[in-house]
């Protein structure tokens, strides 16, 4: 398999094509590299597993998921999200920027 580049960064602001959630990115794969049951129970419109996936910390909420690159753009707010785990991660927002602990910023 190709090593792919992935057009997302930790720390980058993202919303979600099909459900319209922000988030921020926690972690990057550049596969899947989920379980199977999974990718067949839950990636209903099956992404290709040989493309970028991320984690995402999704705003307003407690929950964290698991998304193909093809599901995502860039957000453009520039705004800051509420997660309760947004510490553990990151330690400044700059610039619609998450940096610090994780992040390659």
């Amino acid at each position: 398999m190709e090593k792919n580049d992935a057009k997302f960064n930790i720390g980058q602001l993202i919303l979600h094509k099909l459900y319209q959630y922000r988030g921020v990115i926690v972690d990057v794969d550049p596969c899947f590299m989920g379980e199977e049951e999974w990718y067949r129970s839950v990636a209903k419109t099956r992404p290709p597993k040989d493309a970028p996936w991320y984690r995402v910390l999704v705003h307003n909420s407690i929950h964290t998921t698991y998304v193909a690159e093809q599901n995502l753009l860039k957000d453009m707010s520039g705004e800051p999200i509420e997660h309760p785990d947004l510490a553990a991660y990151f330690s400044d927002f700059e610039g619609g920027i998450y940096k610090g602990h994780l992040s390659r910023n």
